[in-house]
């Protein structure tokens, strides 16, 4: 199963991710915002807390979003080296 390694949150709701395969890619969290729980991040300052736990992408308030949304959904940019 693939997992979440690194996460950088982009100022137009995008994250750069790094998978534990060693691929790079970018999620569109755009779509989401308007769907249950993520309509919090509409709050960019929130969006912006990002962060690494339980193998994905988490932010504060217990929000996550599975890994394999993450990576089954993500546009994949290139392979990092290891």
């Amino acid at each position: 199963m693939e997992t979440v390694t690194s996460v950088q949150p982009r100022d137009d709701f995008q994250l750069d991710l790094i998978f534990n395969t060693g691929e790079a890619a970018v999620f569109d969290m755009r779509p989401y915002l308007d769907k249950g729980v993520f309509r919090r991040l509409h709050d960019i300052t929130l969006f912006k807390q990002a962060y690494i736990a339980f193998d994905t992408v988490c932010w504060p308030g217990n929000l996550d979003i599975s890994p394999e949304t993450l990576y089954d959904r993500s546009h994949k940019r290139a392979r990092v080296n290891s």
